[in-house]
């Protein structure tokens, strides 16, 4: 493995990381505002993410199927919103500012069950990492590498936010300081590890990779639509996560533009 790829890997799990470390600076639990402005500004990135660095080059890819070039992108979009309304059917985990469990019934803590809400959708995040990196890796034209760790930097980017929204509640539900960074850190270390398990499979791989590329995009836009949107929408001021959203999505775009 060279070291570009596994910068690539690792630098998702630094922002998640430096978003935990948020716990140790901030005395009181997270202003729900600000919380709001956070999830809609990851939401933003996780969409624009989706869309620019994993739909369109699923699409590109496919170029010689003309006008049929939609057909791996559609399948693998379906194939990912699937994926993960199973996990999240199957996986016990409690969202923020919820008080009822989701999934099969099992006697876990309400710490543990917050942290694996995070992670079940880390497991995508990382996958789409893998996957790009993979891609550019097999020299793939419309992947580059620069365009790869763009996707990298946008995902580190939207998992500071959700470092921090999740470290903090676990602080302000009673965990000490040093293990809700321990648990907000963990939360995120699934991300590396699904992306290398991607690239390990990566000679498999390579000629399904349109339909990979689509399938981490469905995956990703399950969570945000079923999850992020109405987690920032509860309550007052839910404008104010649109906003976070567009800015977001702005700074993704930007980046991917920019860096490809």
């Amino acid at each position: 493995m060279n070291k570009n790829i596994l910068i690539g890997l690792l630098i998702p799990f630094v922002g998640t990381t430096l978003g935990s470390a948020m716990v140790f600076l901030m005395k009181k639990e997270m202003n729900q505002l600000l919380q709001k402005i956070l999830l809609g500004f990851a939401g933003g990135v996780m969409m624009a993410a989706s869309v620019w660095s994993l739909l369109i080059p699923s699409m590109d890819m496919s170029s010689k199927m003309g006008k049929l070039a939609f057909i791996p992108a559609l399948i693998g979009l379906m194939l990912g919103i699937f994926f993960l309304l199973a996990i999240d059917a199957l996986t016990p985990h409690l969202h923020i500012n919820e008080t009822e469990p989701e999934g099969l019934h099992a006697h876990l803590k309400k710490t543990t069950m917050m942290v694996l809400a995070v992670t079940i959708h880390n497991i995508p995040e990382g996958m789409a990492v893998g996957v790009v990196l993979a891609g550019s890796a097999a020299n793939n034209a419309t992947i580059t590498l620069a365009g790869a760790l763009a996707l990298s930097i946008g995902i580190a980017i939207q998992n500071f936010p959700e470092g921090a929204i999740i470290s903090m509640p676990l602080a302000a539900e009673g965990s000490s300081k040093k293990k809700a960074f321990l648990m907000g850190t963990l939360s995120g270390i699934v991300e590396p590890i699904a992306g290398l398990i991607t690239i390990l499979l990566s000679s498999i791989m390579i000629p399904i990779l349109p339909y990979l590329l689509s399938f981490a995009a469905g995956a990703m836009i399950y969570v945000i639509v079923e999850e992020m949107i109405p987690e920032a929408s509860v309550g007052k001021h839910s404008n104010i996560a649109t906003i976070g959203f567009a800015v977001g999505f702005a700074v993704m775009m930007v980046l991917d533009v920019a860096l490809s």
